[in-house]
């Protein structure tokens, strides 16, 4: 019995050890990210002023690249795509992000991280009169925090939630102004990072 517990032991510190290894430093890695998750839209004004356009939960997606600038920093670059309903129609939203991120060294397989950065929101609307409406393109920031856990030294889990903060943009007809899109958001996904190297 003293051997299988010693055995125990030994296997859970050498576990515990070769999570803080993999979890170490992002230095130099290069990874790619794939993550899906939900999305809480901010509430639009309708088209022709007709009001609150109220938006439900949405799905989002995407792919993304880091690269370690040294033990705690890394560079990201994600591409995502949500769709949610709203009262009076469809939006589709294309959020290419660039950003930083602040990873902490800490015992274990899990790395925790705060990030932020610049988002360029490419939105579509689809109205359910069949109208044909053109929304502006927004710049945005973004704040987000998350965890990779490390399975293998190439191989995390991930979690994130992410805050995107964007001013109004014009919804047109023809070039007429007919509403207002606000492309704040939250979202929180759940994904795969693979590191190269």
């Amino acid at each position: 019995m003293k051997q299988i517990i010693v055995c125990g032991v030994l296997a859970a510190i050498i576990a515990l050890a070769s999570g803080t290894a993999m979890a170490e430093s992002i230095k130099g890695r290069v990874g790619v990210t794939g993550r899906v998750g939900f999305q809480i839209p901010a509430d639009n004004e309708a088209e022709f002023g007709w009001g609150n356009n109220k938006t439900d939960a949405g799905f989002v997606g995407g792919v993304g690249l880091i690269y370690g600038i040294d033990n705690n920093w890394a560079m990201e670059f994600d591409v995502t795509h949500s769709s949610f309903e709203s009262d009076t129609g469809d939006f589709n939203v294309t959020d290419i992000s660039l950003g930083a991120q602040y990873r902490f060294r800490v015992p274990g397989r899990g790395v925790p991280y705060l990030g932020a950065g610049l988002d360029i929101l490419v939105a579509d609307y689809d109205p359910y009169d069949g109208a044909s409406l053109d929304v502006d393109t927004a710049l945005g920031a973004h704040l987000k925090g998350g965890l990779d856990y490390f399975v293998t030294k190439n191989l995390a889990l991930n979690a994130e939630a992410k805050f995107v903060f964007a001013p109004d943009t014009d919804i047109t007809y023809q070039g007429i102004h007919t509403g207002d899109f606000d492309p704040s958001s939250f979202s929180g996904t759940v994904g795969v990072r693979y590191f190269f190297n």
